[in-house]
C-alpha cells in the first residue's frame, strides 16, 4: 500500500514552520517504528534554520491506514514563541493531510510492442535498406520512442526499452509535481482546534493523555458523598 501525505504550516507565522520539521522528525520515527518505508518527495524550506513550510511523504507499508489514524488533522504545539518572546499565543496549528496519489506506472517489458523500420537520414548507403532502427510503445500509456543510434537493431532495441521506461517514469513524475502544485488549497484550511495530537515544550514532548478517566470518577465519587452529607 502506498499513500501520499503532506505535512504543511499553511498559512501559518514562522513558530508553524518549526513546527511542521519537529513534528516531521517525530512522523518519520514513528513511521520507522511500524515497519513503513518514506521516501520525500517535495520539501519547502521555511523562513529561517531548521525550520519547514511544508513536506510531502510517500509511505509504504502495510499497516498505512492505521498509523496514519493518529495523525491526519491538526496537530498542535502548546508553547511560548522563540522567534517572539513576547508573543502571548501559546497554541499553534499545523495540518497533516492524504493527498491523492496519481496511479503509479507498473512498468512491464511485456507491454511494450516493437516495430523494426528503416533507419532515417544520413548514415551510409544501407541506411534506407535495412530495417535496423526501433519504434518500441508501451500500451497503457501510448508512450513510443525511436530509436536508430545503433546498425544493430537489437542493441537499438535494448536502448528503446531504457529510453521508453526513463520517458515514462518523467511522465509519472510530472503528473505527480502538478498534484502537488493542486494541492496549495491544504495550506488554506488548517483548522484550528479539534487536534488529533498536542506536543508541548521546547523539547516537543508528546502530551500525555489521561483515558483512564479516574480523575472523573474520584470527582463524581466526592460529588455524590458531598450530596449524601447535604442530605444528612
Amino acid at each position: 500500500m502506498e499513500k501520499l501525505i503532506q505535512i504543511t504550516s499553511g498559512r501559518g507565522p514562522l513558530e508553524c514552520q518549526w513546527v511542521v520539521a519537529k513534528v516531521l522528525k517525530t512522523f518519520l520515527e514513528e513511521a520507522t517504528q511500524n515497519n513503513i518505508e518514506y521516501e520525500i518527495i517535495h520539501r519547502e524550506s521555511g523562513d529561517e534554520n531548521l525550520t519547514m513550510k511544508s513536506v510531502t511523504l510517500l509511505l509504504k507499508g502495510k499497516q498505512i491506514t492505521e498509523f496514519l489514524e493518529n495523525w491526519l488533522g491538526s496537530i498542535c504545539w502548546e508553547g511560548k514563541s522563540t522567534f517572539r518572546k513576547l508573543h502571548k499565543r501559546s497554541n499553534w496549528f499545523i495540518g497533516v493531510f492524504e493527498l491523492e496519489n496519481p496511479e503509479k506506472i507498473d512498468f512491464n517489458e511485456k507491454d511494450i510492442r516493437f516495430q523494426a523500420v528503416r533507419s532515417q537520414g544520413s548514415g551510409g548507403q544501407n541506411v534506407n535498406k535495412v530495417n535496423t532502427a526501433v519504434r518500441a510503445t508501451h500500451f497503457p500509456t501510448g508512450e513510443s520512442v525511436f530509436v536508430q543510434d545503433s546498425r544493430s537493431q537489437l542493441e537499438n532495441k535494448r536502448l528503446s526499452v531504457m529510453r521508453l521506461k526513463e520517458k515514462i517514469m518523467s511522465v509519472y513524475i510530472r503528473n505527480l509535481e502538478k498534484k502537488m502544485k493542486e494541492t496549495w488549497s491544504h495550506h488554506l484550511r488548517v483548522e484550528r482546534g479539534n487536534a488529533v495530537r498536542t506536543f508541548s515544550g521546547s523539547d516537543f514532548k508528546k502530551n500525555y493523555v489521561d483515558r483512564s478517566f479516574k480523575k472523573q470518577r474520584n470527582d463524581l465519587k466526592n460529588e455524590l458523598k458531598n450530596y449524601q452529607n447535604d442530605l444528612n
